[in-house]
């Protein structure tokens, strides 16, 4: 798909042509080593002009999201999602058209919450429930879609949370998280917000299991970052 992007500028976002990108092994990819990492996408995708970008946290979201984005007829779409097995969740006889650019609420909560996408969505969900066991009532909120954003449900979060978590198995550099960076920006919301992602630099050769520990965004890794955000830092110069 790289390779690809300036066709996808001029030879189908330009036409706003209905062309469904479906991107396979988005994330780390384990054995097969950096040169087949797909941890770029969202952010060489997100800054193309009318382009809708999803990704599912699971295998029955990404039968809707497909039959969605077969249905979107206003431009170029793309989905992508993990190498690996999917998680063994129920899926229903039948699709779900879901609406572009529309998020949905896993569980509210009190003292900060989680903003995840993709295959960061069940680690998160691992993650809360650890916290939860710690008496840390986080939120959790799938996104779905990385472009267009759910600046309605955005707008409630920052009204809600004073401290925000944005996860995702891409690049921190221009990704998901940047993208909400940029709305609260707009909006001039002074929330702090943390984002939580692949790191800048390649990632070499690994299991998906042992990557995602060694940076600290299995959940585990997710726990603990929450448990050191809310935690309030210690003061440790003299007092004068």
């Amino acid at each position: 798909m790289q390779r690809g992007i300036d066709q996808i500028i001029h030879d189908v976002a330009l036409q706003k042509l209905h062309v469904v990108f479906v991107l396979d092994r988005a994330g780390l990819v384990g054995a097969d080593g950096p040169t087949h990492h797909g941890t770029f996408d969202l952010s060489y995708l997100r800054y193309i002009p009318g382009i809708v970008l999803m990704a599912p946290k699971d295998e029955a979201e990404l039968r809707n999201m497909l039959y969605t984005a077969i249905q979107y007829k206003n431009g170029p779409i793309a989905i992508r999602y993990p190498r690996g097995s999917a998680l063994g969740v129920e899926v229903k006889e039948g699709f779900e058209e879901y609406q572009i650019g529309k998020g949905e609420v896993i569980n509210e909560g009190e003292e900060i919450a989680i903003l995840a996408v993709g295959s960061m969505v069940d680690y998160s969900i691992k993650a809360v429930a650890k916290l939860k066991s710690e008496n840390i009532n986080a939120a959790l909120y799938n996104m779905r879609f990385i472009k267009p954003l759910d600046t309605e449900l955005l707008d409630k979060i920052a009204n809600t949370y004073k401290k925000i978590i944005t996860i995702e198995e891409n690049s921190v550099v221009g990704g998901f998280g940047s993208a909400v960076l940029e709305y609260f920006n707009s909006m001039n919301y002074k929330n702090d917000i943390k984002i939580l992602g692949i790191p800048d630099k390649f990632i070499d050769h690994g299991t998906q299991a042992e990557l995602h520990k060694i940076l600290e965004i299995d959940p585990d890794g997710i726990a603990k970052k929450v448990r050191d955000f809310i935690t309030p830092k210690i003061n440790k110069g003299i007092a004068s």
